[in-house]
């Protein structure tokens, strides 16, 4: 999935930029959400936009980390 197209389905999910968003809710398969979100954290120049968290819900591994939640910082915007 582009970048921008992740975007846009954060913002369907998020009233504002920097609210968190469970992984869940983006409509992938745990493997589809891993591999996707875990190959954007791995690029510098998107990854200091995406913000993991852990709470309550399902748990994913990105990059070997567990994570619930991730909210995107408006900035990115900059880089779509």
């Amino acid at each position: 999935m582009p970048l921008r197209d992740l975007v846009h389905l954060y913002r369907s999910q998020a009233d504002n930029f920097g609210e968190p968003v469970a992984l869940f809710a983006f409509g992938l398969t745990k493997a589809e959400t891993e591999r996707l979100f875990s190959g954007f954290d791995e690029d510098y120049h998107i990854s200091r936009f995406f913000q993991f968290s852990e709470s309550a819900g399902e748990k994913y591994s990105i990059n070997g980390v567990p994570a619930t939640h991730v909210s995107i910082d408006a900035e990115i915007q900059s880089i779509l």
